[in-house]
């Protein structure tokens, strides 16, 4: 089996480090000692450590399990619901030690670099458009009845799983996540 590129075991990496710790936490010696490659490789792949958190969310976004909302041989309800169980499954394998990294750069980064800010930006707005159109369809086969502006219904979904994983990585006992698919699934998308 052939060996994985400087750069991929840098991302690799970083990924695993950003996603367990968060930005401010990752240096480039620790990024670069979890990769096994010599610090000065770092800047032979990457301007800088937020040029790699870049690419870090880029990659982190195609592990969000958006492919289950837009399965056409699932009902769209059921997709909905599980996309959130899959998210949901990733963090409680994980033990509840690894968040969302689009939060955790959200509450570390999005105020202090402009670039990270309108990279999450881009990636809320993807996955809340991949949610949007999931509620959509299910309002037009009457699975969902509520009336409420399915982009509305979208957007709150996405930030109520935020809050929802801000509560399991404290308490680490499913409370959050029961809540969260209790009143998005039962009250929210009726």
């Amino acid at each position: 089996m052939p060996r994985a590129s400087v750069r991929e075991q840098i991302v690799d990496a970083a990924f695993e480090q950003f996603h367990r710790h968060g930005y401010n936490a990752c240096g480039v010696k620790l990024i670069t000692d979890s990769a096994g490659v010599p610090k000065g490789s770092f800047y032979n792949h990457f301007d800088s450590k937020e040029a790699l958190a870049l690419v870090v969310m880029d990659r982190y976004g195609e592990t969000r399990h958006l492919d289950l909302l837009a399965d056409p041989r699932t009902p769209p309800l059921t997709r909905l619901r599980n996309h959130f169980e899959a998210l949901a499954k990733d963090i409680v394998e994980h033990g509840y030690e690894r968040g969302c990294v689009y939060g955790n750069f959200s509450n570390e980064a999005a105020d202090h670099i402009p670039a990270i800010r309108e990279g999450l930006v881009a990636a809320f707005d993807h996955w809340a458009q991949a949610v949007t159109a999931a509620i959509r369809e299910a309002q037009d086969t009457d699975e969902i009845t509520s009336k409420q502006d399915a982009d509305t219904l979208g957007r709150f979904l996405v930030n109520a799983w935020e809050g929802a994983i801000v509560g399991e990585r404290a308490a680490k006992n499913g409370e959050s996540f029961a809540a969260f698919f209790t009143i998005a699934f039962e009250t929210v998308l009726r």
